[in-house]
């Protein structure tokens, strides 16, 4: 079985960067995204270091999105999808690999960059700390709930705008949780009880996100 999770994130990750482009545009946008506010609302320093986790927050969200309706099209369209279902791992551990390697690709990029971002925003250096360890446990989170949506609108017309409908309420927890993880700190309150609340967030993902995939997978192939 691990040699199996190790095999699909291999594939996975081989498949990615040789569509680089992919994950260069999603990064630029994380960037362009993030960059536009500063030039947009003017530089108050308070004012900026007051909407700075919001902003890099919701930006990481949109930027995880765009590649999310990739996630299964291309195994679905060359029948790769149906001899994973067909094989004799769980597809349940497949799916997490597939979500570990999503993940990999657009969610970590970002937690890395995420601090450098945060220089525009004059964003105190005690806080990135926080900012990129919310990334790094709320991202993975990201990339295993947008793909229960991209396994339920697998093969369905206009699935982008749809897929989009599913999971953006789901995501509401997780930005709230990471967002405000660096506000409690930046009040002096500290943020370990977000960041706790999104490391319990992930573990319930990790034990429950896979197999709800893998459900989806099996509805849409049928």
């Amino acid at each position: 079985m691990v040699e199996a999770v190790l095999c699909v994130v291999r594939r996975d990750l081989l498949l990615a960067w040789r569509r680089r482009s992919d994950i260069a545009t999603a990064l630029l946008f994380f960037i362009i995204v993030a960059s536009l506010f500063p030039l947009g609302i003017g530089f108050e320093p308070n004012l900026l270091r007051a909407i700075a986790p919001g902003v890099i927050w919701v930006a990481a969200l949109l930027s995880s999105m765009l590649s999310l309706s990739r996630l299964f099209a291309a195994d679905h369209a060359d029948g790769t999808l149906e001899q994973m279902l067909l094989g004799a791992s769980p597809l349940g551990v497949i799916a997490a690999a597939k979500a570990a390697a999503h993940w990999i690709v657009s969610g970590l990029p970002l937690a890395l960059i995420a601090p450098l971002i945060a220089l525009q925003y004059d964003l105190p250096a005690a806080l990135t700390p926080v900012l990129a360890l919310s990334l790094l446990l709320g991202t993975p989170v990201l990339s295993l709930i947008g793909a229960i949506g991209a396994a339920l609108t697998l093969g369905v017309r206009g699935g982008g705008i749809l897929l989009s409908l599913l999971v953006l309420p789901l995501y509401v927890p997780v930005l709230i949780l990471g967002a405000g993880s660096v506000e409690m700190a930046s009040a002096g309150m500290g943020g370990d009880g977000q960041l706790l609340l999104l490391a319990a967030l992930l573990v319930a993902s990790c034990a429950f996100a896979p197999w709800a995939i893998a459900s989806a997978l099996r509805i849409s192939m049928e």
